[in-house]
C-alpha cells in the first residue's frame, strides 16, 4: 500500500468523530514528517503508525485539512537514515516523528532547529539525544523503550556478549558460534534489525535451544520463549500528544522524555517445554498473556 493511500485508509476510520474537536486548530496547513526505522510493511510498525494517526486525529489534525504528512521507512539501513533525514528537513515540517532511536541521530546532525519526537528510543542521554530527561534542552523529547536500570547484567553476575544483527548471516554464524558454551541465553534488545530479522532469531533459538527474551510480544507470538517490554502502541498515542503540543506552540526543551509506564509480559508454554523448562506459577500469574 502506498504511503498516502495508507494514511487516507487510517484518517478514513476517524471520520466520525466530532467535528467541533476537529476544527479548534484552524485553517492553517501544519506539516508532520515521520521516519521509521523498520520497515513500513511489518505488522507492528503499521499498527503503531495506525494509533498514531487515529490519536492525532482525535486530537483534531487531519492529513490533506490542516496537516500535511510526509513518511519515510528505512528498513534498518543507516544509509537511508541519513538520505530521508535530509529529505524530511527539506520539506520544512513543523515537527518530525522519529520511530526508533537510530533514526534521531541523522536527524540532529540535519537540523538543529526543526522540532523532534522520538519513540522506541534506548537510552537518549547517554547516546546524546538529549541533555536529561527532565529537561531535554534541545530540539528534541520523546519517548524510551525501556528504564535501563531493569536489565543491567552486573548484579545478576552474567557475562554479556553483544552479536550484531545488521545481516543475517552474521547472525546466524554468531548465534551458532554462541551456542557452543553452557549456560547461556538470548536477550534480543530493540533495534531495527531485530525487528527485521526476527523470526530468524526466534528460528535460531528453537534450533539451537536457547532461552530467548524479547522486548516485543509479537515474537513470542510467532515462538519465541518470553518478552517483556512496554506497551508501544499506547507509547505512539502519547507521542501524537506531544506532537499536538508542539504543533500548539511548546517547545520539545521543555518536554520531559517519558519514561514507559506499563510493561507487558508474554510467555510461550509451548517453546518452554520444547526447551524442558518449567514455568512457575508466580511467574504466569504476573502474565499479560499466555501462548499454550
Amino acid at each position: 500500500m502506498r504511503r498516502r493511500d495508507f494514511i487516507k485508509a487510517i484518517a478514513g476510520s476517524a471520520a466520525a468523530w466530532p467535528l467541533t474537536v476537529r476544527a479548534q486548530q484552524g485553517d492553517r496547513m501544519r506539516r508532520l514528517g515521520i521516519i521509521i526505522g523498520a520497515a513500513a510493511e511489518e505488522s507492528e510498525t503499521k499498527a503503531r503508525i495506525t494509533a498514531f494517526l487515529q490519536e492525532l486525529k482525535h486530537l483534531g489534525w487531519d492529513e490533506g485539512r490542516n496537516i500535511r504528512i510526509e513518511m519515510r521507512a528505512t528498513a534498518g539501513n543507516a544509509g537511508a537514515a541519513r538520505k530521508y533525514a535530509a529529505e524530511l528537513v527539506a520539506f520544512a515540517p513543523d515537527v518530525i516523528l522519529a520511530l526508533g532511536g537510530s533514526q534521531v541521530g541523522p536527524l540532529l546532525e540535519a537540523t538543529h532547529t526543526v522540532p523532534i519526537v522520538f519513540t522506541i528510543t534506548a537510552d537518549p542521554v547517554g547516546n546524546g539525544l538529549v541533555d536529561s530527561l527532565a529537561r531535554p534542552g534541545g530540539n528534541a523529547t520523546g519517548f524510551m523503550i525501556f528504564d535501563y536500570s531493569l536489565i543491567l547484567a552486573p548484579p545478576l553476575r552474567l557475562d554479556v556478549s553483544a552479536i550484531n544483527v545488521r545481516d543475517a548471516r552474521e547472525i546466524e554464524r554468531a548465534v551458532a558460534t554462541f551456542a557452543r558454551l553452557a549456560n547461556g541465553g538470548l536477550v534480543a534488545t530493540a533495534s531495527p534489525g531485530t525487528v527485521i530479522h526476527r523470526d530468524l532469531i526466534v528460528a535460531l533459538a528453537d534450533r539451537h535451544k536457547l532461552p530467548a527474551v524479547y522486548w516485543d510480544g509479537t515474537a513470542v507470538s510467532n515462538g519465541g520463549l518470553i518478552s517483556y517490554g512496554p506497551d508501544l502502541i499506547d507509547q505512539h498515542r502519547q507521542a501524537a500528544s506531544y506532537i499536538d503540543r508542539v504543533l500548539k506552540g511548546e517547545k520539545p526543551a521543555d518536554l520531559p522524555v517519558q519514561a514507559p509506564n506499563k510493561y507487558e509480559l508474554a510467555i510461550n508454554l509451548k517453546t518452554a517445554k520444547a526447551l524442558g523448562l518449567i514455568v512457575s506459577p508466580a511467574l504466569l500469574a504476573r502474565a499479560d498473556k499466555v501462548i499454550e
